[in-house]
């Protein structure tokens, strides 16, 4: 019991230390690369813009309109219709017709809803660039976007470069908290993760660059997976390519702003998790070591989220049959102490920005809470379902984001 209560405390407290560590040090070494120019461009050569729908009528201008804002302009786009029962097709035809004198648009149907891994298999073949940028179609890219990922292909051995989403809609509560989330977390991960290992855990779907022949030599995206992106994050890996991370590279996205959706949407990536750990279990061995520290950290953050929820019901035991109230205050004051400095390094990266406001840190005390119980509620039902249904595989619904 000891042990598990251990566990609990320390594996939080030490990956924080270490991604705010990695954090500072990847900004750090970010301003020094901008400094020396070592981002310039020296070609630009064809992009093509790949952006799947099902069901995204309501959605679909915004993205459109952000690609051909785009100050990178040697793109080509690619609109694929994931068997839409909507007008998604018609007016995916419609923006072909309207903007094709300015930037060639093609339009790729399918009949049936195949997920939307199929669908940008169905889209690979229109695609006349060495480069793919693919886009979620309920999200609108920054206009540097591009000109800020391509100097990283500069570099023959980088197969993705993943872009940073930012949560657009803020009118509810739990729209603000999930804004908190993407920049004191899940920035700060990422930035922590690619200092370190020089990898990420994963690419972010909703805006990701690939070098279109890394994405053959791994025989495209794996349809069967819940998670595309994470899917192919660990194909490319298992291939030797680099998969880095620009946080320059911003879409705006929509997030759920119910508590089941969300839960939903945090279980499908914590399964698209589990997944990689089954599929890319001989990478512990054969993969490089920087994959078999991340590898090993999902399994360790698997493994936490198990001992939580048996460390709390034990606590309950023993707090119903003793009477008494047992916490450690020093361990809380360290892990809040070091989730305030965690939100603080993302609050104000973002903030010189613009994209969160000083208002936003009146949520900090409810933040820390919402982050730790929604993640491990995710978890642990993840690993229920994978057990239970472990055959199960990715199509798409129309979620809940907030419009």
């Amino acid at each position: 019991m000891f042990i598990i209560s251990d566990f609990v405390i320390l594996y939080p407290l030490i990956v924080s230390i270490v991604w705010i560590c990695g954090s500072i040090f990847f900004s750090i070494m970010q301003h020094q690369e901008k400094v020396l120019g070592k981002n310039n461009l020296n070609t630009f050569p064809l992009v093509s813009v790949l952006i799947p729908a099902h069901n995204e009528e309501k959605t679909l201008h915004e993205v459109v309109e952000s690609v051909f804002n785009l100050k990178y302009k040697n793109i080509e786009l690619i609109l694929i219709d994931d068997g839409s029962t909507d007008k998604t097709l018609s007016i995916m035809k419609s923006f072909q017709s309207m903007y094709n004198s300015r930037l060639k648009v093609k339009v790729v149907p399918i009949v049936v809803n195949g997920g939307k891994a199929n669908a940008l298999n169905q889209g690979l073949p229109y695609a006349s660039g060495e480069f793919l940028l693919c886009l979620d179609s309920d999200s609108y890219i920054d206009e540097n976007a591009l000109n800020n990922i391509m100097p990283y292909f500069q570099n023959k051995k980088v197969g993705a470069v993943a872009g940073r989403p930012v949560v657009r809609n803020r009118t509810t509560l739990l729209g603000r908290l999930e804004l908190l989330e993407y920049i004191g977390i899940i920035d700060i991960i990422k930035r922590g993760q690619a200092f370190i290992t020089g990898h990420i855990t994963t690419v972010s779907g909703v805006i990701v660059a690939y070098r279109k022949s890394a994405i053959t030599d791994v025989n495209n995206w794996t349809v069967e997976a819940l998670t595309e992106d994470i899917d192919m994050t660990w194909k490319l890996y298992s291939k030797k390519w680099n998969v880095v991370y620009c946080p320059q590279a911003v879409s705006w996205i929509l997030v759920p702003e119910k508590v089941r959706d969300l839960i939903r949407q945090r279980r499908r990536w914590a399964r698209g998790g589990l997944e990689v750990l089954i599929n890319r279990r001989d990478m512990f061995i054969n993969g490089r070591l920087a994959e078999q520290w991340l590898l090993l950290d999902m399994v360790l953050s698997n493994a936490w989220a198990i001992c939580c929820v048996f460390a709390v019901l034990m606590y309950f035991f023993i707090v119903i049959f003793t009477h008494s109230l047992i916490l450690d205050g020093g361990i809380l004051f360290v892990l809040v102490i070091l989730s305030i400095t965690q939100f603080i390094i993302g609050f104000f990266s973002s903030k010189r920005q613009g994209y969160v406001d000083v208002r936003d840190l009146l949520l900090l005390p409810l933040y820390i809470v919402f982050y730790w119980v929604v993640n491990l509620v995710s978890c642990t039902s993840a690993l229920a379902s994978f057990f239970i249904d472990p055959s199960r595989k990715g199509t798409w619904s129309s979620p809940d984001r907030g419009v």
